[in-house]
């Protein structure tokens, strides 16, 4: 199966926060859809590995803040590539607040959705959380970004393998996982994670 196929989903790309009494993060998702009206009820899909998962878990609200097309991949790697386990992704940030008081992107972002969880599930990897919207603002102007933009546009490339030295494994940047060979199968996905192989970075001997 040809992960990259995935890519074609119409996606959103999205920095997602929340509040949990003084705990505060945010995360990188492209999982948000609309499921509901009247009310208006969103669906969002979160890593259960990731810290964010944990807070909503234990606050039951959110902050969506729709990325869009200004965005750079330093903030993408910011809220992204790193766990607040390991670091306040927030400290030093100048963030607005929502009606629920969870910080969300106030810059790079087109609109704002606040949502407070109904229902959820636990998919294994991931927990899908089913939340009805309480709040709702735009932001800017600018076209939101789409996961297919993002990969084309913001994501940098995969750098050359160096052909002098021998691969051992290969790293997943998003978890830190270990595949073990040289060779990375072109369908591969990461078990922690489900990212493919545009994500996984060379360990040589």
């Amino acid at each position: 199966m040809d992960k990259k196929a995935l890519y074609n989903l119409s996606y959103g790309v999205f920095m997602l926060s929340t509040k949990s009494g003084d705990k505060i993060n945010g995360c990188i998702t492209n999982t948000g859809i609309q499921v509901a009206n009247n009310p208006t009820r969103i669906a969002i899909a979160v890593l259960n590995s990731n810290y964010t998962c944990d807070l909503i878990k234990e606050s039951g609200v959110f902050a969506l803040s729709l990325l869009d097309n200004t965005i750079t991949f330093e903030t993408v790697k910011h809220f992204g590539f790193q766990s607040g386990r390991d670091v306040d992704k927030m400290a030093g940030l100048n963030f607005p607040t929502d009606v629920n008081e969870v910080p969300y992107l106030g810059w790079q972002a087109c609109a704002v959705i606040s949502g407070k969880v109904v229902e959820k599930m636990d998919l294994g990897t991931h927990t899908l959380f089913v939340a009805e919207v309480v709040d709702a603002k735009v932001l800017s102007e600018n076209a939101p970004l789409t996961y297919a933009d993002y990969q084309a546009d913001i994501k940098p490339k995969p750098a050359k393998v160096e052909s002098d030295k021998k691969i051992v494994g290969w790293k997943c940047k998003i978890c830190g996982y270990v595949y073990e060979g040289e060779t990375l199968p072109s369908d591969y996905a990461c078990p922690l994670c489900g990212h493919g192989p545009d994500d996984f970075e060379p360990i040589y001997e």
